[in-house]
């Protein structure tokens, strides 16, 4: 990983000053092209940081990055129903299932259904080996993601995660909810 002296020497950091396409941005969007759409951006960010940095770690302790995803995940809340775990992912309900699958068969997690309906709800947890795998990986995956995080200085990081935090709770939010308001509840 480089430092960020190494990155601003290759001019990556230089074009802090620079105007960018987003500098005089119109309601329309005008002058913008594909490369330009945040969602672009962000997406080719995501598979490159995907791998870079964490399906290195992930392999490192025989895991896809989805497998990894979920069982981060499952460490922090100890037990998930399966739809909630499906939402926290951002996976879709078809990778989640086949990864849990996958996980169970290793051991690593439990999956346990309440109910003898058909709408039986799937309960998701860690098991301990599943706690001693992420134990021995989440320190490098910290690593992994410091040494990302620390190519931005103090200031940059501290933008950079208010902006994304904004911008995450305006799409929550939902669409057509104008930013500064709250979307009016149903009465």
């Amino acid at each position: 990983m480089k430092t960020s002296a190494e990155v601003s020497r290759q001019g990556v950091a230089g074009t802090r000053e620079a105007r960018t396409p987003w500098t005089g941005l119109d309601e329309q969007g005008t002058g913008l092209t594909v490369d330009d759409f945040l969602t672009t951006m962000l997406s080719q960010l995501v598979n490159a940081l995907r791998r870079t940095v964490t399906q290195p770690y992930a392999e490192q302790f025989d895991l896809t990055v989805p497998e990894w995803r979920l069982l981060a995940l499952l460490a922090h809340a100890g037990e998930l129903p399966f739809a909630e775990l499906v939402v926290q992912s951002t996976s879709d309900k078809a990778l989640v299932s086949r990864t849990l699958r996958l996980l169970e068969q290793r051991g690593l997690v439990k999956l346990t259904s309440a109910g003898n309906t058909p709408r039986k709800k799937l309960f998701c947890s860690i098991t301990r080996a599943g706690m001693a795998l992420h134990d021995q990986a989440i320190p490098l995956a910290r690593r992994h993601q410091a040494a990302v995080l620390r190519l931005l200085d103090t200031g940059e990081r501290e933008a950079l995660y208010r902006a994304l935090r904004k911008l995450h709770a305006q799409c929550v939010m939902g669409p057509g909810v104008e930013p500064g308001t709250r979307p009016r509840k149903a009465s």
